[in-house]
């Protein structure tokens, strides 16, 4: 009996012992480390919320920082525990290209979405146009952006397919600039019918008047000339401005006297002889 209390105090001092101690070492350096991530992870959060970025994009930065961190902490504290972290890591490498493939589409969008997020070609509340999609960006996610078309639709979109075709962003200036386009026969008086234009578009709500409306030559054809009758306004109006210049322009049209000849009556078939 006392072979075995002296076998099992043997034991207890040359292998109990020794991992107790690299244990309470591990448990002890866990939550230093862990300290340590948590002030990292605030410094990141000033950096990134000086920088304006996103607070959705933050908060994934974050993460990911937290995560990777805290997995080089564990492998090292499994290291000093003598536990063999090389299949681990292995294993971890292994599912992190599984998990790759299987969600290649997805992470092409996540990436996309950071790229929306950092680089900003439009926020939410502007007006674009791109993927075959118009309308106002209600929600900027990391793997879908949400839009709102004019017949108040919501169709969300892919980030991939965003960063990927060409972005046109109708709201990024705060001025923009209409342009109808208005054919007019030779032989017409086009003083008149510029002077008409001028008038009438300059009284359309909401169209500034500076810059002026302008009317030019844009194209010269076989049967006359076509103007662009061209009005500046706000965005957010541009709708609403298009439809009332439509009507001021057909109003002007009248006001001066043009009015577009009628086609002529074809020619009676003449019979033939029997």
């Amino acid at each position: 009996m006392d072979a075995i209390l002296n076998q099992l105090n043997s034991l207890a001092l040359t292998e109990a012992l020794p991992f107790l101690l690299k244990l309470t070492s591990a448990l002890v350096l866990w939550f230093v480390g862990r300290s340590v991530i948590t002030g990292f992870q605030r410094v990141l959060h000033l950096a990134l919320q000086k920088r304006k970025l996103d607070a959705t994009l933050i908060r994934y930065v974050e993460s990911l920082f937290s995560s990777a961190l805290t997995i080089l902490l564990l492998l090292g504290l499994l290291g000093m525990l003598g536990i063999e972290t090389t299949s681990f890591a292995a294993l971890l490498a292994a599912a992190g290209i599984a998990i790759g493939s299987a969600w290649s589409g997805l992470l092409s969008n996540f990436a996309a979405g950071v790229f929306l997020l950092v680089l900003r070609p439009f926020r939410v509340g502007d007006e674009i146009s791109s993927a075959g999609v118009s309308g106002i960006v209600q929600e900027i996610g990391l793997f879908v952006t949400a839009v709102d078309t004019q017949d108040n639709l919501r169709i969300f979109v892919g980030n991939g397919q965003l960063l990927g075709d060409n972005i046109v962003n109708y709201s990024h200036h705060p001025h923009r600039r209409l342009s109808i386009r208005v054919p007019v026969q030779h032989g017409c008086d086009l003083g008149a019918i510029k002077r008409a234009l001028e008038a009438r578009v300059a009284g359309v709500p909401d169209v500034m008047q500076q810059p002026p409306v302008s009317i030019e030559v844009a194209e010269f054809t076989t049967t006359g000339l076509v103007l662009a009758v061209q009005a500046w306004c706000v965005p957010r109006d541009a709708n609403a401005v298009q439809d009332n210049m439509g009507f001021a322009i057909q109003e002007a049209l009248a006001i001066s006297g043009y009015g577009l000849p009628m086609p002529a009556p074809a020619s009676q078939a003449i019979p033939k002889a029997g």
